[in-house]
């Protein structure tokens, strides 16, 4: 018995156009799954998908906005069309917002409400409530799924600057233990992913000057993660297969995975 095969398994990614949620939908079409990679950028989405097609998985790309109930709505139907009913959600979708971010020019107190309500729900609104409620509850109701939610290590330990993207993360990591909650009973699991620093879009600048140098901040992070260094795209694949495998993973909800190379554990 193959304890991580995927096979028969319709996975829908959401931000599968980032690089991590990329890699996250390349991984589970090796393990056998059918993938729909959702996401806004049509030109990256079929990079994705041609990637995954170069290596002998299945995948097609979708277009929707993870803060678009109708846009989800519709990719839904479109997957259903397609592979057959979404049997593995992961969501992907976020990221940091410069005018959100705490800076010497734009303190704590001169964020405004707006921005604010912008990057928070991003994370949350889009980066799990919406895409739970239109594929999770369509799981529920056929008793069969399971969701991976994309937390941060933000969410455990508030991180500098980033106030509004921590909060909301902390909120997944919450939402996450609720459907874990109220969807056992259907045969729904729901679990997230930690990771550690990953260099992508949404970080390159708080990481790295313009010369490729690590930033004052990125020295920090690498200080305090016991294993010295950032993380690779392709180290998040083992975790959600192991999430979104119905055999390896069949009494796992409501836990938060950690794939942060120690940063979670260190302290004085």
């Amino acid at each position: 018995m193959n304890l991580f095969d995927l096979e028969g398994e319709v996975a829908v990614v959401i931000g599968a156009t980032g690089v991590l949620g990329g890699a996250l939908a390349q991984g589970l079409a090796l393990a056998g799954a059918k993938v729909a990679v959702l996401g806004r950028n049509a030109e990256r989405g079929a990079e994705c998908v041609k990637k995954i097609a170069d290596e002998g998985g299945t995948a097609q790309f979708f277009s929707a906005d993870a803060m678009s109930s109708r846009g989800l709505a519709t990719a839904h139907r479109e997957v259903e069309a397609k592979f057959g009913a979404p049997t593995i959600l992961v969501n992907a979708a976020g990221g940091n917002d410069p005018k959100a971010t705490v800076t010497a020019e734009r303190p704590f107190e001169q964020i405004a409400p707006d921005d604010w309500r912008a990057n928070f729900d991003l994370n949350l609104v889009g980066g799990a409530l919406l895409p739970c409620q239109e594929f999770g509850a369509a799981m529920a109701k056929r008793g069969h799924g399971s969701i991976i939610n994309i937390a941060s290590v933000s969410a455990h330990l508030p991180l500098s600057r980033v106030a509004a993207y921590s909060a909301a993360k902390a909120a997944v990591l919450n939402l996450t233990q609720f459907l874990a909650r109220e969807w056992a009973p259907r045969g729904v699991r729901v679990n997230s992913i930690t990771p550690g620093f990953f260099p992508a879009e949404q970080n390159r600048r708080l990481l790295f000057n313009e010369d490729g140098s690590p930033t004052a901040r990125a020295q920090s992070i690498l200080t305090h993660t016991p294993m010295g260094r950032f993380g690779e795209a392709h180290e998040l694949i083992g975790a959600v297969i192991f999430l979104g495998c119905p055999i390896a993973s069949s009494f796992v909800t409501g836990i938060d995975l950690r794939v942060d190379g120690g940063f979670l554990s260190q302290t004085i």
